[in-house]
């Protein structure tokens, strides 16, 4: 079932283990950002998830509800975390947003992992601090 790999995927995600969420991937998998910014591949992937969650270290996604279509999945939940030290107890750093996610499954790996949300907020959280 597709919605398992959806699961295991966002634990991984929340787990921050890389070489799980690599594990979850097809060799030709496609991340979509909130921006359509697009990057392909397993090993740029890799690198991807890595920085961001340097740049995010309490990362964590919350997939609340889940509609499945034969490969495709829709997911949909809260995306949160918090910019550079977690242990700064500034308020203005962290995150809680709406999010959604598109995902193509083949064969119980993720081929397209698209996110859906307000990126403002993380980017204005970013740009603040540099």
């Amino acid at each position: 079932m597709s919605s398992k790999t959806i699961q295991a995927f966002a634990r991984a995600i929340n787990d921050h283990d890389v070489e799980a969420i690599a594990d979850l991937m097809t060799d030709d998998h496609t991340f979509i950002d909130s921006q359509n910014n697009a990057v392909t591949g397993k090993a740029a992937m890799k690198a991807g998830w890595k920085g961001y969650f340097e740049l995010f270290p309490d990362y964590k996604i919350e997939v609340t509800d889940i509609i499945e279509s034969e490969s495709i999945i829709a997911a949909f939940g809260f995306a949160d975390g918090t910019f550079g030290n977690i242990n700064n107890l500034n308020k203005n750093n962290h995150f809680h947003i709406p999010a959604a996610w598109k995902a193509i499954v083949e064969n119980e790996k993720i081929k397209l992992w698209q996110v859906y949300a307000d990126a403002k907020i993380p980017f204005d959280i970013i740009e603040k601090n540099k």
